[in-house]
């Protein structure tokens, strides 16, 4: 399974994956295979113990200890390490002239942190919200939001988690122009983007008061880039285990969204750097 190769693994992803100092230390090429073992966990969505273990190591590995590495990277932070180098290392790929926020559903099968009933998917339910460039592809995601809240809950706190992506990764921030769904259309929504000096461009919500009083300016030409957010979206439900929440701790579940997020923005990378 080729979702990305050993060199590339190597380049972009093992540097910033955190190593024992001391007793048991991993070689690189055991490493590599590691993260070759999660990314079959993330493609296919099997279970951690139906992992094909001889497909990635020589010897007689176990996939307790696949799943005890990828743990360890969540709690360690060396997954939200490696995408924020990715997005400062790489960010001259990015297209900036406008960016889109989103809020994304997966069900949770096996209950966990961060769950609670959605009414429309008539499910038990984690959301996270999103941003992505003008070009679709992703910048930073939430923590994990529990299923009964909608994407204006609390949405200052989640505003921020994403703005923090970008100032980790030296991208600044004023002057962003947003584009939103009618789900944003709130007064609150609009003053915290005015706060951070963004320029929001949300649809109007027909729920609210009559659009014929609106005062705020709605650039539909420029609105029609939103949609690439949804091809982002398409783009990680090709990766099986990102459809259906099977991971109870909601750090591994972020972590494994993430690394969805980095191949996706790795592969765009390599074919533009491609002579």
């Amino acid at each position: 399974m080729s979702i990305l190769n050993k060199i590339k693994i190597k380049k972009y992803i093992l540097p910033y994956l955190s190593t024992a100092k001391r007793g048991n230390i991993l070689s690189e090429e055991r490493r590599i295979d590691i993260i070759r073992a999660i990314f079959h966990r993330l493609k296919t969505g099997c279970q951690w113990r139906e992992l094909p273990i001889e497909r990635y190591f020589k010897d007689n590995y176990s996939y307790k200890s696949v799943f005890y590495h990828f743990s360890k990277w969540c709690k360690d932070g060396s997954w939200a390490r490696m995408w924020v180098e990715l997005l400062q290392t790489h960010k001259r790929h990015l297209d900036l002239s406008n960016i889109q926020i989103d809020g994304s559903h997966a069900r949770a099968n096996r209950g966990g942190e961060k769950v609670g009933y959605q009414f429309r998917k008539s499910d038990q339910t984690t959301n996270f919200l999103y941003l992505s460039d003008s070009q679709g592809i992703l910048l930073a995601i939430s923590e994990p939001i529990s299923g009964e809240h909608n994407d204006l809950s609390e949405i200052q706190q989640h505003f921020e988690e994403l703005l923090n992506w970008l100032r980790k990764a030296d991208i600044a921030i004023d002057g962003l122009f947003l584009n939103a769904d009618a789900g944003y259309d709130s007064q609150r929504f609009r003053e915290i983007c005015y706060t951070y000096q963004i320029q929001a461009n949300i649809a109007f919500n027909t729920r609210n008061a009559s659009n014929v009083d609106r005062f705020e300016y709605f650039d539909e030409v420029l609105y029609q880039n939103r949609f690439v957010i949804e091809r982002a979206f398409a783009w990680l439900d090709a990766f099986k285990a990102l459809l259906i929440r099977y991971e109870t701790t909601a750090l591994n579940w972020l972590s494994l969204n993430i690394i969805g997020m980095a191949i996706s923005f790795i592969r765009k990378i390599e074919r533009k750097i491609k002579p």
